[in-house]
């Protein structure tokens, strides 16, 4: 799972499960003229309140998380996790909005109706997250604020001092890439190197690493409308051919396609 391709849609719904988790430990309810909340029970002590809000509201913050940070969409039923977890926020919202009206059932502690009791802290508390965790998780596809990188992407390694070792792996600039046998395969001719501005564009193409801004679909380079991979916010990918307005970009695990949408890529 890779955090850096969260949004900061993900991260508001992040904090309204925070929320929601620290309203489970409130009142439930309160009553008029009782100050000392000791005997109010809180939402742990509900079972319709728990399961309906609080763990409805969690799980599905937690999906929204996990299919954001996937590299590939997971599917349920013909739905992504995304969708089942959008799904969940929206009905603790619904659930939630239906207590505050009636948090006792419409009931007291002696089997009548009671006008005194109220919603609790804890109630209002998570109706608040509920309503803004359901928001982000609808709004954060739709949205272009909400669909920025929550977390910058990470700068290009800065040079190695003369005689020190070079940072390894795929996916970092200026660093050797190994190849068959084991051996490094020295970096590509005319590859910028960290801390240097990327050649403008030229008649001859000369290879770059590039970051992108928000997840966006790598296209097969045979023109199919099926993505092959999703390139995320924070890992390093390497262009290796320009076709116009588009790139073929190289993937860590050595696969390459086309990325169609080159607005507002970061060069290493």
């Amino acid at each position: 799972m890779n955090i850096r391709s969260l949004t900061r849609g993900d991260g508001v719904v992040i904090g309204a499960a925070v929320l929601l988790f620290i309203a489970s430990f409130l009142d439930l309810y309160s009553i008029d003229g009782v100050s000392d909340s000791a005997d109010i029970p809180n939402l742990w002590d509900s079972g319709p309140v728990v399961l309906g809000i609080v763990l409805a509201g969690i799980l599905g913050a937690a999906l929204v998380v996990v299919a954001r940070g996937l590299p590939q969409p997971r599917k349920v039923a013909g739905l992504d996790l995304g969708q089942f977890g959008t799904a969940f926020t929206v009905f603790a919202a619904w659930c939630a909005l239906g207590n505050i009206f009636d948090p006792t059932g419409g009931f007291d502690g002696e089997g009548g109706f009671s006008d005194d009791i109220g919603a609790g802290t804890g109630l209002i508390l998570a109706l608040a997250g509920t309503l803004v965790m359901a928001a982000a998780a609808v709004a954060t596809p739709l949205v272009p604020a909400l669909k920025g990188a929550l977390l910058p992407a990470a700068r290009p390694a800065a040079p190695q001092p003369y005689g020190a070792q070079p940072p390894s792996g795929y996916g970092y600039p200026g660093a050797q890439q190994a190849s068959f046998g084991g051996q490094p395969q020295q970096p590509y001719p005319g590859q910028p190197q960290p801390g240097q501005p990327a050649p403008a564009p030229a008649g001859d193409f000369s290879p770059f690493w590039f970051a992108v801004p928000v997840p966006r679909p790598l296209f097969p380079e045979d023109g199919s409308p099926t993505p092959i991979a999703e390139l995320a916010p924070g890992t390093w990918y390497l262009a290796v051919e320009q076709r116009g307005p588009a790139l073929v970009a190289q993937t860590q695990d050595g696969r390459r396609g086309v990325l169609q949408d080159t607005s507002g890529i970061q060069r290493g």
